[in-house]
């Protein structure tokens, strides 16, 4: 249930000592308590089961148990994380609570999907009302910042990344310091914008020495475990499930390169972990990805919808090591320097929370 957003609450309200977090959000299963304390949160949680339908009901529920919290919470301030949230905070406004209100977004989607889909078209007269009446707008890419000013937002935006706890990385040790073989690995949802079956094509074009370990789930799993199949990589592609993030350092330190060929990305956290990890990275130049990725000096740019391409960076990256090095050794002092969560939570207290 952890994505870029929900690790970014749980870090930031982490470390936070001073404000006091409710959180409400969807129940997703019958084993989850509707009601505890994790970390600086009160998390509250709103029954599902019903597929999308529970997300649509959520925004109505959501805004009804907001209003009703904020009877004898008296909160200064709410908080939306991910543009959809806006739906909620708009409707608790249109029902008479004029509460303060930030907005963070965390979109990894496509501007048409979140945007110009029919289903949302016709409430984005909603959607234009949340950016506008915000009190502030963060942001964790440059490129996820000007979706804020396309929607009319007119106040200062905060571009404050997602980042890395440090400590997940202390003390990983490598079990496969011999080992011959060239293991490549994405940490991905199985969706259609992480392309991951683009990775799983540049195999073809790969030696036999070069596998590829694939960490996470999604809609397009059994579609993904055909084409490997239908391939004949079975012996080359492993793919391992769901990971908890505390074991994904890992799976990272016994690896040689991180892939995630996106074609679209908000920011992708995973590539930060990776970076801190020593990993050498290879992405493609789409969202907020070139906020940090510079071609050359922090990872290596391959085409978007390119499986060759993917491959001609991983043999750029076998055969000159000097530049690998060089590489690993750039990205890490840069997301030491900029993206350590402790950073982060400084910045949002004092740059957004602070100022409201």
């Amino acid at each position: 249930m952890v994505g870029g957003a929900e690790l970014a609450i749980k870090e930031i309200t982490d470390r936070i000592s001073d404000i006091e977090f409710d959180l409400i959000t969807l129940r997703f299963s019958k084993a989850h308590q509707k009601k505890e304390r994790v970390g600086n949160c009160t998390i509250y949680r709103i029954n599902g089961g019903l597929g999308y339908f529970s997300k649509i009901l959520f925004v109505p529920r959501a805004a009804f148990l907001a209003s009703e919290l904020n009877k004898t919470r008296h909160y200064d301030l709410f908080w939306a994380v991910m543009t959809n949230m806006l739906f909620p905070i708009t409707l608790t406004r249109l029902l008479g609570n004029n509460t303060p209100y930030i907005l963070t977004l965390q979109d990894g989607d496509p501007f048409e999907y979140v945007f110009k889909r029919l289903r949302i078209r016709i409430f984005l007269p909603l959607l234009k009302y949340g950016f506008r009446h915000a009190s502030k707008v963060q942001t964790i890419s440059t490129f996820l910042a000007n979706w804020a000013v396309c929607m009319g937002y007119k106040g200062t935006i905060e571009v404050i990344p997602n980042g890395v706890d440090f400590n997940k990385f202390k003390n990983v040790k490598s079990l496969a310091s011999d080992r011959k073989e060239i293991v490549l690995i994405t940490t991905s949802r199985l969706e259609k914008k992480n392309a991951v079956g683009d990775i799983i094509d540049a195999l073809k074009f790969l030696p036999e020495n070069i596998s590829l370990e694939i960490l996470g789930s999604g809609m397009l799993e059994r579609v993904l475990k055909l084409k490997v199949r239908n391939l004949k990589l079975g012996n080359r592609v492993k793919f391992l499930g769901l990971i908890s993030p505390q074991e994904i350092p890992v799976y990272l330190q016994n690896s040689d390169i991180f892939i995630r060929p996106s074609i679209s990305e908000g920011m992708g956290t995973s590539f930060i972990e990776a970076m801190a990890t020593e990993l050498p990275v290879i992405a493609t130049p789409v969202g907020g990805i070139p906020d940090f990725l510079k071609d050359r000096e922090t990872g290596l740019f391959c085409e978007v919808n390119n499986p060759k391409s993917i491959a001609d960076k991983v043999m750029e990256y076998v055969n000159d090591p000097v530049l690998r090095s060089e590489i690993v050794k750039n990205a890490k002092e840069m997301v030491i320097k900029k993206y350590d969560w402790n950073l982060i939570a400084n910045e949002m207290k004092s740059k957004v929370f602070d100022t409201l």
